[in-house]
């Protein structure tokens, strides 16, 4: 899980719970997953590409905004 790549689809940010679609290769298709910032920062909105940090399973996220 670490290093795939989504979106945002429910806003993420300091003390929010939010929602991210990821991309899963092996799966084919994109799976929902809790998301949390992996550091503090600004919230990010519905629709931010997005970067998984770290990954808790069963469904949780860690996430950073994607660079470029």
């Amino acid at each position: 899980m670490i290093g795939y790549t989504g979106r945002v689809t429910g806003k993420v940010g300091a003390g929010l719970v939010g929602e991210v679609m990821v991309q899963v290769p092996e799966r084919q298709g994109s799976e929902a997953f809790l998301a949390y910032l992996a550091l503090p920062g600004d919230p990010l909105p519905v629709g931010t590409p997005i970067v998984v940090v770290e990954y808790q399973p069963p469904r949780t996220v860690y996430i950073a905004p994607a660079i470029g």
